[in-house]
């Protein structure tokens, strides 16, 4: 059994979409929800490095605290956005999906299904009714 780990909020609907897809190919994820249990520096530093991204690409930068701190502001280094990802957790986007084939921000929600080995069981749609997956378990396509 391939071993998963979500950072899982359960208030995002991406979030909630990629957790019920691992589910969907019959597995069960280390759900982290990161705003009650966030990473330490570390952990943080090591999951957006095993990403392949820069660490702006995993800020979250809808509302508040973003526009708050204004962290758009380039002078920002790495380091202090990683210091503000600490401070206030719910600036990490979400969800961070770790398994043995990788890293990722799985935004799309269906983007976790490239860090999956096992084959979905069975169609899957969104919450908005948007179909992912076939009646067969395949990819549908855009």
């Amino acid at each position: 059994m391939m071993s998963i780990t979500i950072y899982h909020n359960p208030a995002c609907g991406t979030s909630r979409n990629t957790l019920a897809m691992i589910r969907n190919a019959g597995i069960e994820p280390t759900v982290i929800e990161y705003l009650k249990t966030p990473p330490d520096r570390a952990t943080l530093v090591d999951l957006i490095a095993r990403t392949g991204q820069p660490v702006r690409a995993l800020l979250r930068d809808k509302g508040s605290p973003y526009d708050d701190l204004g962290l758009a502001d380039p002078k920002w280094s790495d380091a202090q956005l990683i210091d503000f990802m600490l401070e206030h957790p719910i600036l990490i986007n979400r969800p961070l999906v770790v398994t043995p084939l990788g890293v990722a921000l799985c935004r799309p929600s269906e983007k976790v299904l490239d860090l999956l080995t096992a084959a979905q069981r069975g169609a899957f749609s969104k919450e908005d009714g948007e179909a992912v997956v076939d009646a067969e378990g395949c990819r549908v396509k855009p």
